[in-house]
């Protein structure tokens, strides 16, 4: 697997079609908007004021995290560099690729956070402590 940085993530447009009348509809496709095909969806929300969330990284998934409703900011880390991201339209989307660890905080009041993940939950491709992270990193992934 390529040892991704915090500059290979990037914020995505998503397809978003208007109606004078009937609101917005922002479209995912598997094989067309994503460089991955999503194999599991999640959201958070209720997040309390002050929390955050994340706190970990991941061996192998690639996310995409769109702020559906409200705001957050999301922060990528790579072990030498920091990168922050600040969400707040559900017509984009934040491509997050493996071995970098996450941060989400500073949620607005009535956030949703949803995540389009590139598998299903698998308890072993998590990394939930940072200084595993940092040696996981060093060790070339």
């Amino acid at each position: 697997m390529a040892a991704y940085n915090v500059y290979d993530c990037s914020i995505i447009e998503l397809d978003k079609h208007h109606s004078e009348r009937k609101g917005n509809l922002t479209v995912v496709e598997n094989g067309v908007t994503l460089p991955f095909d999503v194999k599991r969806v999640y959201y958070l929300y209720d997040v309390p004021g002050g929390e955050s969330r994340g706190s970990h990284a991941h061996r192998e998934l690639s996310q995409l995290i769109v702020a559906a409703s409200g705001s957050f900011k999301v922060t990528l880390d790579d072990g030498n560099v920091r990168r922050s991201f600040f969400l707040n339209r559900p017509y984009q989307g934040l491509l997050v690729r493996p071995g970098l660890w996450r941060d989400l905080d500073d949620f607005s009041s009535g956030a949703v956070c949803m995540v389009l993940a590139s598998d299903i939950y698998k308890a072993d491709d998590y990394i939930r402590d940072y200084d595993e992270f940092l040696k996981f990193r060093q060790n070339g992934l």
